[in-house]
């Protein structure tokens, strides 16, 4: 089962784990912040209809008090922790889940996976695909920039992940979805679907199809 895309509009199956990722600064959060209307100051996920959005940022938000006198490394992690946590928790509740990752940590991905197979959903990703320069320039306009050193690892890894999904290989993924920045400004919405599935011998290919 794979995603559907047309008129601008992503469609997955009910239910689903959809994982926005890409550089740092790519637009991960521009794009959630425009399709479901996030201001960024959020602390906790977003409830739009049975879908929540879950943006990294608001458990950075979270603990940004509270933990500003902790190590980055240790801040870091908490926050890393709470997001994944939030994410399984929607999809335990039995929400469609829009999520918001950084980087293309393989093991990460995996973890995404997991868990969606963990509650017997499918597992979308949707890679933000730009140029380190744009990415760059993202991080300065967001006044987050990565250490140049760490940035250099997320390009190497990134490279690595298109070049797989350009070859044909979705890893843990349902599906993949690339988005260049165009592409990405062109996204009215993602909706979820309860897909019908054919009967083989019904007329047409076998397989599902739309509401």
């Amino acid at each position: 089962m794979t995603a559907e895309v047309s008129d601008g509009t992503l469609r997955f199956a009910a239910g689903s784990l959809v994982v926005i990722t890409g550089l740092p600064g790519a637009g991960k959060s521009t794009l959630l912040a425009r399709l479901y209307g996030l201001t960024g100051e959020e602390i906790a996920p977003v409830a739009v209809g049975a879908v929540r959005v879950i943006d990294s940022g608001q458990s950075r938000n979270r603990w940004a008090r509270s933990l500003a006198w902790v190590a980055k490394p240790v801040r870091t992690l908490v926050v890393y922790l709470t997001h994944v946590s939030r994410i399984a928790r929607m999809l335990a509740d039995g929400h469609s889940v829009v999520a918001h990752n950084r980087g293309a940590w393989a093991h990460v991905l995996y973890g995404f996976a997991w868990l969606a197979r963990r509650y017997g959903r499918e597992f979308h990703l949707v890679l933000l695909d730009v140029e380190p320069e744009t990415a760059l320039a993202g991080q300065r306009v967001r006044g987050r920039v990565v250490a140049p050193g760490t940035f250099a690892r997320h390009c190497r890894r990134w490279r690595r992940l298109i070049g797989q999904v350009r070859s044909g290989k979705p890893g843990p993924a349902t599906s993949v979805t690339v988005l260049d920045r165009e592409a990405a400004d062109a996204v009215r919405g993602i909706v979820f679907v309860e897909w019908k599935v054919v009967a083989a011998g019904s007329p047409g290919r076998g397989g599902r199809s739309r509401p």
